[in-house]
């Protein structure tokens, strides 16, 4: 636990994210974490520090990897709209014009859309899946495509958090032929410290995840309060579905079980869950979002309608207020950004802390990975205190 001094480059114009950073390891917040910034193409951000393993005192270095949770979902989308984009699917149109087993149980009339935005209707699988069989992701999808929603394909939306990865992924196995994974490496993130599906080298340095054991908790002992569209049930809910094996909330994101080691079992590191299984650098995830706002990736408007809001409100799964555009959170009280973001930044939390961010408009992308997990599965303050500080600094 001695190493928790913040290495790193950062510009003096963006002095305020240092600060919030080190104020995070000062107030016993973090074990290791990583943050970069980009204005433009401009790293202006590149910090670190802390420890990447807690059984070995490893430090975090420049190059360690964290596992990203769900900010895997962003790029799964950007492979999927990257697909749409090039003519090989109707966003809109179908899902039983390219995957025709989807139709059963009266799914027929799902599309690509819903999919991608989280209103499926299938939150969580039917029976439990272990680690090994989630390594498969045609047999995932075939598992899918075979359930019957939980509510009417388009007419609700509740967060789909692992079973995302192998609806939206399926738009990219079945139409390139490759795992979202490949996918994402020979298209738009070669060059990139990012792995959907980590090999052993890198799952070897990576940061190592860890429970919160005692001490202050990550978000300062504070929880996300409820968004605009007001669940005031909010607080007497939550509580009950997270202590209830069968809630919808606790099947959506316990199965498929990660086995031992959780997280840190190499067997899904490998694998690469296509909703939450990737490997990054807090400066490869930025990255990504610097070039995905900067049009690189997808065209401009295609980026543009797919960051369009298109659900919002109460949340079917986790019981609060969310907002989805094709596969990209948008500000809520699950995403939380500082007011002059809320018109334009899109990205994707995790569970655990992480987060990723990209604001065309401003010409902002960030990126925070924290190996000291806290207690929710999206809208971590320590990341909503460092978006912030961002953004002041942009002026």
């Amino acid at each position: 636990m001695a190493q928790t001094a913040v290495q790193g480059q950062c510009d003096p114009a963006f002095a305020a994210v240092r600060d919030v950073f080190e104020q995070h390891f000062a107030d016993g917040l973090e074990l290791g974490a990583a943050v970069a910034v980009y204005a433009g193409d401009r790293k202006v951000v590149d910090l670190w520090g802390g420890v990447a393993d807690r059984r070995t005192g490893r430090a975090w270095r420049a190059d360690t990897p964290c596992f990203a949770f769900s900010c895997t979902k962003a790029l799964t989308a950007t492979a999927a709209l990257l697909l749409a984009e090039r003519g090989a699917y109707d966003v809109d149109g179908p899902v039983t014009a390219w995957w025709p087993e989807f139709g059963a149980h009266g799914k027929e009339r799902t599309t690509a859309a819903h999919l991608l935005s989280h209103q499926a209707g299938l939150p969580a699988f039917a029976r439990p899946v272990t680690a090994e069989e989630a390594a498969d992701p045609a047999a995932m999808a075939a598992e899918l495509a075979a359930q019957e929603p939980e509510w009417t394909p388009g007419e609700g939306h509740g967060y789909h958090a692992l079973t995302y990865g192998w609806l939206a992924g399926e738009i990219v196995r079945r139409l390139s032929g490759r795992t979202v994974g490949a996918f994402v490496k020979e298209e738009f993130a070669g060059g990139l410290d990012l792995w959907i599906g980590a090999p052993d080298d890198v799952i070897e340095r990576g940061a190592r995840m860890t429970a919160r054991r005692r001490g202050p908790a990550p978000d300062g002992g504070r929880r996300a309060a409820p968004g605009p569209a007001g669940d005031a049930l909010l607080l007497e809910r939550l509580p009950k579905a997270a202590a209830d094996p069968a809630s919808r909330l606790n099947r959506a994101v316990g199965n498929p079980h990660p086995g031992k080691g959780g997280f840190n079992n190499p067997v899904v590191l490998r694998a690469g869950w296509p909703g939450a299984g990737m490997m990054t650098t807090a400066a490869g995830m930025a990255a990504f979002y610097r070039d995905l706002a900067a049009g690189r990736i997808l065209r401009p408007d295609t980026l543009r309608e797919a960051v369009r809001t298109r659900v919002q409100g109460p949340d079917l799964t986790m019981l609060q207020e969310t907002a989805f555009g094709l596969g990209f959170m948008r500000p809520a009280s699950s995403f939380r950004v500082p007011a002059a973001a809320r018109a334009s930044a899109f990205g994707h939390g995790g569970a655990g802390g992480s987060i990723g961010l990209g604001d065309a408009e401003a010409g902002l992308a960030l990126a925070y990975l924290p190996n000291l997990m806290g207690d929710g599965l999206v809208g971590d303050l320590r990341a909503a205190r460092l978006v912030e500080a961002a953004y002041r600094c942009l002026g």
